[in-house]
């Protein structure tokens, strides 16, 4: 079970959301693939311009959500992004993390903080930035983390969380992402293909699109 303190807790979301979202389902096509977004390095970047040669692991993260970046009893899952992507490079699996707290841009998720955080947590790939989260509300993605995995035909196929252990690397029994690319890669099927995402919602603004 996932280890949880009492700063989690309090920060995790439900299931509330201003917006009306969408629940993505195993199979779907990858939504918004062909936004343009803002990437650390200065370079406007879509998801199709990412994709990996066996598949494509969009990882909706941020710099200040407990469950990302850890809290005192807890390590977050961002010390594992590093590993994560070298696991997804092996199996031919780019890995691209996007930023939608648009509400939090001026505290600690600005862009200027996304390439700090880049720098700092030695990330490889993609950290785009999803201006008025737009990907975001495509996806339907609800926290940070909340990823999806999407084959070479960007059809989705795991969407939740990376591991069964937020509090503990070393404690995580179920690998349920990286089980996915072994699987994809393999090309047989994944189970689950589908976790019940955990961490902090997404920090949206009120707009419509």
């Amino acid at each position: 079970m996932i280890l949880k303190t009492a700063a989690l807790i309090a920060a995790a979301t439900l299931a509330v959301s201003m917006h009306e979202l969408p629940d993505l389902q195993i199979g779907a096509a990858m939504p918004a693939s062909d936004v343009q977004m803002k990437d650390v390095s200065g370079d406007m970047k879509s998801l199709k311009d990412l994709a990996g040669r066996t598949g494509t692991l969009v990882v909706f993260s941020c710099n200040t959500c407990p469950f990302v970046i850890g809290s005192e009893g807890s390590e977050g899952w961002e010390a594992r992004y590093p590993e994560l992507m070298a696991y997804s490079a092996r199996f031919g699996v780019s890995v691209v993390l996007v930023n939608s707290n648009e509400a939090k841009r001026g505290e600690g998720d600005g862009y200027a903080d996304m390439q700090a955080r880049y720098k700092e947590m030695n990330y490889s790939g993609a950290y785009l930035l999803d201006e008025g989260h737009k990907v975001a509300d495509a996806f339907g993605a609800r926290t940070t983390p909340h990823v999806f995995l999407f084959d070479k035909n960007m059809k989705l196929v795991y969407k939740g969380a990376i591991d069964d252990n937020v509090s503990r690397a070393a404690e995580v029994k179920e690998h349920w992402v990286k089980n996915a690319i072994a699987k994809l890669a393999e090309g047989t099927p994944i189970d689950p293909a589908t976790t019940r995402n955990v961490g902090c919602s997404i920090k949206r603004t009120a707009h419509k699109h």
